[in-house]
């Protein structure tokens, strides 16, 4: 298992894997939008992006976006997308991208790292807790479109 910072020469794999992602929520598979995407993230620096391999099988990756709190006067990052391939689950994969995630916002001096997912994902939620996040449950998150 080794897990990199991608850059564009992991391109390909990268959009696989989110092509992959997105079908796990549910959206139209779409492997040319998804590289036109990931290829824009990382040419703009507007993400970083770690990717997990299984040998030279790119099996997963995290994808963090900076944010910045106010208060703290410091960056955040916000990781807005996990994902493991079904033949990498249950083999420490995801815990190991969320430890790098958390590790470089650490070398970046950042307040932390923020996270959602959804009520019924509980299988994520306990992954979460295990690593040592902590559910808010002092704010309510307002969403507009």
């Amino acid at each position: 298992m080794s897990i990199l910072k991608a850059t564009v020469s992991d391109l390909d794999s990268l959009a696989e894997l989110f092509d992959l992602y997105r079908l796990f929520y549910q959206q139209k598979s779409d492997l040319s939008g998804a590289r036109k995407f990931i290829k824009e993230r990382l040419h703009n620096e507007e993400s970083v992006i770690f990717i997990a391999y299984d040998g030279s099988d790119s099996i997963g990756f995290v994808q963090l976006y900076p944010s910045f709190s106010s208060v703290s006067m410091k960056r955040t990052w916000v990781l807005n997308d996990l994902y493991v391939k079904e033949n990498g689950r249950g083999k420490g994969f995801g815990e190991k991208l969320i430890r790098t995630a958390i590790a470089f916002a650490e070398e970046t001096d950042a307040k932390g790292v923020l996270l959602e997912t959804g009520k019924e994902n509980v299988t994520a939620q306990s992954l979460y807790e295990k690593i040592g996040f902590n559910k808010e449950t002092n704010h309510f998150y307002f969403f507009s479109v």
